[in-house]
């Protein structure tokens, strides 16, 4: 399932929900069909993020080689395109807002 993250401010981010999940939880958001960051929510959010990547948790499994292994993919690499987008739409004016949709809970 996609998770698709809007911004007042910025583009669209997409992402599988099993790559938003452990952002969301990461951060003290539920895993809900729909959702919202208020301006006041993205600096704190951002700094959990931030925290959760240097600690290196998250980490989730990628495609799977040749040989069976599978690489894991590290929260970092998932978090920074989020992290950037509540950074910069928490410089909007004072309606600047997130939100996410799937077309279910996740």
């Amino acid at each position: 399932m996609l998770v698709k993250f809007l911004s007042s401010e910025t583009g669209e981010l997409i992402m599988f929900a099993e790559a938003a999940g452990p952002l969301l939880r990461a951060i003290g958001k539920e895993c809900t069909a729909r959702g919202t960051f208020t301006r006041e929510q993205m600096m704190p959010a951002a700094a959990l993020l931030r925290q959760a990547v240097a600690r290196g948790e998250g980490s989730l499994p990628e495609e799977e080689k040749e040989d069976g292994s599978e690489k894991p993919v590290a929260m970092g690499a998932r978090a920074w395109p989020l992290i950037d987008m509540l950074e910069r739409t928490s410089q909007g004016g004072a309606k600047a807002n997130i939100i996410w949709e799937a077309t279910a809970p996740f």
